[in-house]
């Protein structure tokens, strides 16, 4: 799916482009279960879930969601996450539906985060930094990729 003058586009529009790319990526991994970013933000006041980045720890190095553990972080103590819900996410959701999909084999409840980082932010959800300090810079590959909604910096 190429998209141009990704810029141009209305919060709406890069909202709906988010879902779109979503939906065609999820026909690779149908057995894992979505979750949205709302109900993310609720588990996590909630208690007892488990956030992945499978995103490179270049991208991670601009911004997280908050609580958020890197994939090898995750597979260092995974016996400690076992009774944890566990919701995997990247920018859009491919490699993460992918990775949910293989920790399902092994019998880990696992969820997709739906449109990942992309919806995460669109939903009015925050990020921190490496510090931990909140911010509005996302990585992202490329122009086209830049579906951020307003007041939010790309980088690739």
């Amino acid at each position: 799916m190429r998209r141009e003058g990704t810029a141009e586009l209305s919060d709406e529009a890069k909202r709906a482009a988010v879902e779109t790319m979503y939906a065609d990526y999820k026909r690779s991994f149908l057995e894992v279960p979505d979750i949205t970013p709302d109900r993310l933000a609720a588990m996590q006041a909630e208690g007892n879930v488990v956030i992945v980045d499978v995103r490179e720890p270049e991208e991670q190095s601009v911004s997280i969601i908050p609580g958020a553990v890197s994939k090898e972080a995750f597979e260092q103590e995974i016996e400690r996450y076992r009774d944890s819900t566990i919701v995997a996410h990247c920018t859009v959701g491919y490699r993460s539906g992918k990775y949910a999909r293989k920790l399902r084999k092994k019998g880990l409840e696992v969820f997709n985060l739906k449109g990942s980082i992309l919806a995460w932010v669109h939903a009015g959800n925050e990020l921190v930094d490496a510090d931990g300090r909140k911010t509005r810079k996302v990585h992202v590959y490329d122009e086209e990729w830049n579906l951020l909604p307003e007041g939010y910096e790309a980088l690739w």
